[in-house]
């Protein structure tokens, strides 16, 4: 009888403790229904990246000195770097220079250790492509410099989910800022 009771409780405490759960559950999503939707139509609004931004890595072709600083400092030795002596400058003499971005985890050293500055990091994230082989760089496409968002009329352009203005964000809590009534 008195492990019938016991086991009555025991039942009892965690159906409790299941429909708390359950409430407080209820309760996010109440909360959350609250605000208003912060969808971003893709192909005709695009989010302006951040200042420091790891996008596709831009080359300059006549600054490389083949130092292949970039190549010991990539965590997975990426970049190709393909050279000659040249024996009547008394230089190394850059052939090729290519980046496969589908191996790349833009980590930025590269850019980073870079003695001559001749690699930099675009704010374009649009990489995808059908074919992965499409992905491997050489150095004429990594010296393209990536088309300005900005500039496009037909293109909206919006800031950073982090720095949107407060009349975008009025429908949004950020539990991290302290509204005053000031405001």
């Amino acid at each position: 009888m008195f492990s019938m009771v016991t086991g009555f409780i025991n039942y009892s405490k965690q159906a409790i403790q299941a429909a708390r759960y359950i409430g407080q559950g209820f309760i996010v999503t109440l909360y959350h229904m609250n605000r208003l939707p912060m969808t971003i139509q893709y192909p005709y609004e695009k989010l302006i990246p951040s200042e420091r931004f790891r996008g596709r890595i831009h080359f300059e072709f006549d600054k490389c000195i083949a130092c292949e600083v970039c190549v010991r400092v990539c965590p997975i030795n990426l970049p190709v770097v393909d050279w000659k002596f040249g024996e009547d400058i008394g230089k190394k003499r850059l052939e090729n220079y290519s980046i496969d971005f589908g191996i790349c985890i833009f980590c930025g050293n590269c850019v980073e250790y870079c003695p001559t500055n001749c690699l930099s990091m675009t704010e374009e994230y649009e990489l995808s492509t059908y074919d992965r082989h499409e992905l491997n760089y050489d150095q004429i496409a990594l010296g393209r410099l990536p088309i300005s968002v900005i500039g496009d009329s037909i293109i909206r352009t919006i800031s950073s989910s982090t720095s949107l203005s407060k009349g975008t964000t009025s429908g949004h809590y950020d539990p991290g800022t302290v509204t005053s009534s000031s405001d």
